[in-house]
């Protein structure tokens, strides 16, 4: 695009904002002729009544122009084709037909009205037109013929016998206008063009920012409200629905009106009192009869002249919280944990080593039960270091597609040796497999460690009786279920809320790292596991969905 036009040298494909703001140009333009038309009439028409009746030709060109203008503005056919690069020609028929003839037509009226009007301010309407629909050049190539028309009609005049001097004179001083109108309009429209270009642009980044904006927002786990003073809701995204209990398909919502949404209403009116932010727990109850506790962050806009103070409330379940926190702390200690575990480990061969060599030389004395208990503590830490080993963070999973029909079945019958458990119909255990060949995807020493662990934690807490420990393995769409059930009392809710945390234990000489254990190496092979009561059993389960493995 050239200096001083605003439509001008535009690419092959317009964009659809320049044809736009184009065409709402040009049609502005052919308006304003229209308008000039009929007060060409009108004044002919007043002249007329008030003093001399105009010539004839004067009036015939007058209602000429009135109606060719008026065609043009009113009738899309005859303006069809008509874009930025056809305007850009001097040879194209749609600039003969907004620009052309009104050089014409008006140097025409100039010259030939004998009642000496000056028509010279009607070129300002072409030239403009030029100015800022043409490129630089053809701007001020139209008003030089506009201007070249002026003197003509003062050439004209001398051929007729009559005083030209004031006729030169008014047409210098009009031309001279002419090349200042198109001078200073074309730099106006290329200026209008830059910052209309700039604003565009700074729309489209405005508009993209806001679907970032909008994007993360929605994705955000923690809620968001934007609240104005009248406790309006302006703005919420899914994670607060979800923490409210806000309907989805509501499209506004209002603190005050709503009860159970008194608590924030509290807040932001505490905060507001305050004047600055915020952070408030509160307790919301919900539809279902449950109280929620939420953890408010409260925080004011900027009030800027003719704005409005909003709040922006950051909603989070404390539950999250404090699993978060819990989570954290867990890492660390597992980081600290592995550790230490590993510092301990070669002592602790050293200290097994010695009391071996020890008991040998003590074998009948009185220190040889003491030698057995060193020995005893020692295995036992030694567990314990593998236990903590065995979950330390970074370890990679070796996820293997196992026979899990056969590989239960051997860890059973091998726990029960080493327990001493009877075999038949009145043992304390049960074994049940669903079918052979069922295939999972796990690690044959984890699944065994796991196991393992969930049977002795059933054994310990089981009834006594005729299967009071029974193992149930079966397809679960797909996932295989591999269910521990004990028969027992169940699990106090205060034990059960921490089942899984590591080093919790009701037993005094207990690790607390079993149901931990089981849990990491579950959830490190894509497995899960949960606790439940089976009140129709009277028994306790903890069932261990294992990922299955197509079939062979």
């Amino acid at each position: 695009m050239s200096q001083g036009s605003w439509f001008v040298e535009a690419p092959p494909a317009e964009p659809a904002e320049s044809s736009a703001a184009f065409e709402r140009l040009y049609r502005a333009f052919l308006a304003a002729r229209a308008a000039l038309g009929l007060a060409l009439i009108g004044a002919q028409l007043i002249a007329a009544l008030l003093s001399t009746r105009p010539a004839p030709s004067t009036m015939a060109l007058s209602a000429f122009y009135a109606v060719a203008a008026a065609a043009l503005w009113l009738l899309p056919q005859l303006r069809r084709g008509a874009t930025a690069r056809s305007l850009a020609r001097i040879s194209s028929p749609h600039w003969w037909s907004a620009i052309g003839i009104d050089l014409l037509l008006f140097g025409v009226l100039h010259a030939l009205d004998p009642s000496g009007v000056n028509y010279g301010a009607l070129f300002v309407m072409p030239v403009l037109m030029a100015a800022v629909l043409s490129p630089r050049r053809l701007a001020l190539a139209t008003a030089a013929m506009a201007t070249l028309g002026l003197l003509l009609a003062a050439a004209w005049s001398l051929l007729l016998g009559v005083d030209v001097g004031l006729k030169t004179t008014q047409a210098g001083l009009v031309g001279g206008g002419l090349f200042a109108v198109s001078l200073l309009a074309g730099e106006l429209s290329a200026r209008l063009a830059r910052e209309e270009r700039a604003a565009r642009g700074s729309l489209a980044l405005a508009r993209q920012q806001e679907q970032l904006n909008r994007l993360v927002i929605d994705e955000m786990q923690e809620g968001v409200l934007v609240v104005d003073r009248r406790g309006r809701v302006r703005a919420m995204n899914p994670a607060a629905r979800t923490l409210l209990g806000a309907a989805g398909g509501e499209l506004s919502w209002q603190l005050r009106g709503r009860g159970d949404w008194q608590p924030l209403v509290q807040a932001l009116e505490q905060a507001h009192a305050s004047g600055s932010g915020a952070e408030i727990d509160v307790a919301l109850p919900l539809d279902s009869g449950v109280t929620r506790s939420l953890r408010l962050r409260l925080r004011f806009t900027r009030q800027r002249e003719g704005s409005e103070e909003l709040c922006v409330l950051f909603v989070e379940d404390n539950r999250a919280l404090l699993a978060r926190t819990r989570q954290e702390k867990l890492a660390a200690m597992g980081r600290v944990s592995a550790g230490i575990a590993h510092e301990i480990r070669n002592p602790l061969a050293a200290i097994a080593q010695a009391n071996a060599l020890i008991a040998e030389d003590v074998a009948g004395m009185r220190a040889e039960e003491l030698t057995r208990m060193v020995a005893s503590n020692v295995q036992r830490l030694k567990r314990l270091v593998d236990d903590v080993t065995e979950v330390a963070p970074g370890v990679q999973p070796d996820t293997q597609t196992l026979d899990v029909s056969a590989l239960v079945h051997e860890i059973c019958v091998d726990w029960i040796v080493v327990n001493g458990l009877a075999a038949g119909a009145d043992s304390r255990f049960q074994l049940q497999i669903e079918a052979p060949e069922l295939l999972g995807l796990f690690d044959a020493e984890h699944l065994r460690r796991v196991l393992v662990n969930l049977l002795d934690n059933a054994l310990r807490h089981a009834d006594d009786g005729a299967g009071s420990v029974r193992v149930r393995l079966a397809r679960d769409g797909d996932a295989l279920a591999l269910v521990v059930r004990s028969a027992g009392p169940p699990v106090p809710p205060d034990v059960e809320r921490h089942l899984f945390e590591p080093f919790f234990s009701t037993r005094s000489r207990g690790s607390g790292l079993g149901l931990y254990i089981c849990r990491e190496l579950c959830e490190r092979h894509g497995a899960r596991i949960e606790y439940r009561r089976a009140p129709e059993a009277a028994a306790n389960e903890f069932c261990v969905r294992l990922r299955a493995a197509p079939s062979a």
